[in-house]
């Protein structure tokens, strides 16, 4: 008797696949950063756009040669974002780009950080069905965020980055289904 190929998932595994797959779709995200301790504020407005990737596809065994997981089909589920973002008070576009999740066990792996284009790897872990919190270090600093699924038609974020020990900036994010 041959044994299953496919390994179990653990319940964080499952957890971010049925969030990932409940945020799959377009949506409109308006989000405020504060700058701190001055409390400065910039407002961006950004069309996200969400896809699922399954175990073994293109996007996550390229993810996992970057970084360098010893197999390469060895994470279970994840997601690409996508995103076109403005500057809301001068419709200035401020940035363009897309990133990608896999995940095994508790980390969440990607293809780049909020602040560099190198791949970089959170912890996860879900303190309800419907939030994601991550918790994401590299170049001396920690981004915390927290991402709840509101019904099905919104998503809350909130992003708190730190170095050493200080918070530098708080961006909070609601994101609503355009799709």
């Amino acid at each position: 008797m041959a044994s299953p190929v496919k390994v179990a998932q653990t319940t964080e595994e499952s957890q971010l696949a049925e969030f990932f797959q409940e945020s799959v779709g377009n949506w409109r995200s308006e989000r405020r950063y504060y700058t701190l301790p001055e409390g400065e504020t910039k407002e961006m407005v950004s069309i996200v756009t969400i896809r699922y990737l399954e175990s073994g596809c293109e996007e996550l065994l390229l993810l996992a040669q970057m970084h360098n997981l010893a197999d390469s089909s060895s994470l279970i589920c994840g997601a690409q974002v996508t995103w076109e973002s403005a500057d809301s008070a001068t419709g200035r576009k401020e940035s363009k780009g897309s990133t990608l999740f896999g995940a095994l066990g508790n980390i969440l792996y990607r293809d780049r950080g909020f602040a560099t284009s190198k791949p970089v790897t959170a912890q996860y872990y879900f303190p309800n069905g419907k939030t994601l919190c991550l918790r994401t270090e590299y170049n001396n600093s920690v981004f915390e965020e927290e991402l709840k699924l509101v019904g099905s038609k919104y998503r809350t974020r909130q992003t708190i980055i730190s170095r050493a020990g200080e918070q530098l900036m708080i961006g909070q994010y609601l994101e609503k289904r355009i799709d």
